[in-house]
């Protein structure tokens, strides 16, 4: 009964772990051209993040590993999309480069106060997770056009447009709370 439960309450980490084994399957079907393809391993990925969560509240599953390994599957999967987008002509060049440096930017500022001794609490703010929202949105958009033959009404550049603008602000919002927690902390 001992090794069931176990394995049970590893179940949500396992599936984020497959989450990072899909990345490279998405990046290598969009290097192939394979856009459609790519679509739906990505929208795999994105139910199995629900379901790892949805799984980890349900049998009290939650652990510090899931902790980390769900928000790197997250972001590995969204970062080395974007980037191949990119590099392949779907995504403008300069909207990942503003998505790339907002994810050092947040990296480099943690790892920047915790070298410092500030205490270092990661909580999402709302703009970062509507952030995230657009983000994988637009990349769902961009990819759903090959594989549902969806025609291109205009709605695509909007979405650019707004994941640049939520990106933006959501830099500027880290950049406002860790800025505050340093002027706020005994010295």
């Amino acid at each position: 009964m001992a090794r069931s439960s176990r394995l049970v309450k590893n179940l949500p980490n396992a599936i984020t772990v497959l989450r990072l084994f899909l990345v490279p399957a998405v990046v290598g079907l969009l290097l192939e051209g394979q856009a459609a393809a790519a679509f739906w391993l990505f929208l795999l990925a994105g139910v199995l993040d629900g379901v790892d969560g949805a799984l980890a509240r349900l049998l009290d599953a939650r652990s510090e590993l899931g902790a980390w390994l769900d928000p790197l599957a997250d972001k590995a999967l969204l970062g080395a999309t974007c980037i191949t987008m990119a590099t392949t002509g779907l995504l403008p060049v300069w909207l990942v480069i503003i998505i790339v440096f907002r994810d050092l930017l947040i990296v480099c500022g943690v790892l920047l106060m915790h070298a410092m001794g500030t205490a270092v609490t990661i909580r999402p703010l709302l703009v970062s997770k509507l952030n995230t929202a657009m983000q994988i949105g637009l990349v769902g958009l961009v990819l759903a056009k090959p594989a549902l033959t969806l025609p291109d009404v205009g709605v695509t550049a909007v979405v650019i447009w707004l994941t640049a603008a939520t990106t933006v602000a959501s830099a500027a919002g880290y950049v406002y709370v860790w800025a505050r927690q340093m002027l706020t902390r005994p010295p």
